[in-house]
């Protein structure tokens, strides 16, 4: 079985052509692609995830002070039970924290960007979470960059239209599984809604992808990798050329499923105004225009959100 490919970034400076064509490939034929190089220190990581760890830990009441009912969980804490995977019987076993893009209340986006909560017990989760933000969403700017190369558009192609996106961090928390006859999966077969995921640091093994042959792949990075996969916002711009490929959390095996699972994607969206339209260059006589009405990033995000039992 051929493997998902793991590309080194630090090739963007200095062998451009070839690596926006692997890079490009490896999405054509995943969805996913690995990424070393990347600069975000050991360090960065780890200590996000130590203030991660410490929010979980909290008791459940001080947790659900954080919850904003009817917010689609935006911004703050989601607890246990609460998404479920687009067609899925069951809820995600998971509970998680959303920050999102610091703007100025009075811009034309505050209506659509709730401003963020921060969890008042842990003095430097603010610092720590949106440094993790910033850093994450540097690097998707440098990946999308290589991705509108490839596909033949200018490099800074997304650059004015995810300047003020709607993106997410995500931590997330999957408890031990400490019953054999539970019938979820940590987190249900879906598609990203966004542009682009870029997961950092996943504690354990856990994540599968579908291949075009329906087979489900593991991929488990190394340290040093961070997993960044397409998401539908992108899949339906650039008419399926990237595709937004199935994923999902499996429980692992024996006592692994006892240990808790720790894992932070960033899902990095467009401004919300900005409108998904199929890119005319992705049109062909074999790739037919899939998508004849165009659709707000904003307006595509709440269709998504009801789906997945958030809105």
């Amino acid at each position: 079985m051929s493997q998902i490919p793991t590309l080194d970034i630090r090739r963007f400076d200095t062998d451009r052509e070839a690596f926006f064509a692997e890079l490009g490939a490896a999405y054509r034929e995943w969805g996913f692609a690995g990424i070393r190089g990347h600069g975000i220190s050991d360090a960065q990581i780890d200590r996000a995830y130590d203030v991660f760890k410490r929010f979980f830990a909290l008791p459940d009441e001080v947790k659900r002070q954080y919850h904003v009912p009817g917010g689609g969980g935006a911004r703050g804490y989601t607890p246990f039970g609460v998404e479920t995977a687009k067609d899925s019987k069951h809820f995600d076993l998971k509970e998680f924290w959303h920050v999102g893009r610091e703007i100025a209340r009075d811009s034309k986006y505050a209506a659509d960007m709730p401003a963020n909560l921060w969890p008042s017990e842990i003095a430097e989760f603010k610092e720590v979470a949106y440094g993790l933000f910033t850093t994450l969403d540097e690097l998707g700017s440098r990946v999308l960059s290589a991705l509108a190369l490839h596909i033949g558009l200018p490099e800074n192609y997304f650059a004015d239209k995810t300047d003020s996106g709607n993106s997410i961090l995500r931590p997330i928390h999957y408890p031990p599984i400490t019953a054999d006859d539970i019938p979820n999966v940590r987190a249900g077969a879906h598609e990203d809604i966004n542009l682009i995921t870029l997961l950092v640091g996943a504690s354990a093994a856990g994540l599968e992808v579908k291949s075009r042959q329906g087979e489900w792949v593991p991929f488990t990075a190394d340290a040093d990798t961070i997993v960044v996969n397409i998401g539908d916002m992108l899949q339906r711009l650039t008419n399926h050329v990237y595709p937004s490929t199935t994923h999902r959390v499996v429980n692992p095996p024996g006592e692994q499923a006892r240990q808790p699972r720790y894992s932070t994607p960033f899902f990095l969206h467009p401004n919300p105004d900005f409108v998904i339209d199929v890119l005319p260059s992705t049109i062909t006589a074999d790739n037919p225009k899939r998508y004849p009405e165009p659709i707000t990033a904003q307006g595509y995000l709440e269709e998504r959100l009801r789906e997945i039992k958030l809105k």
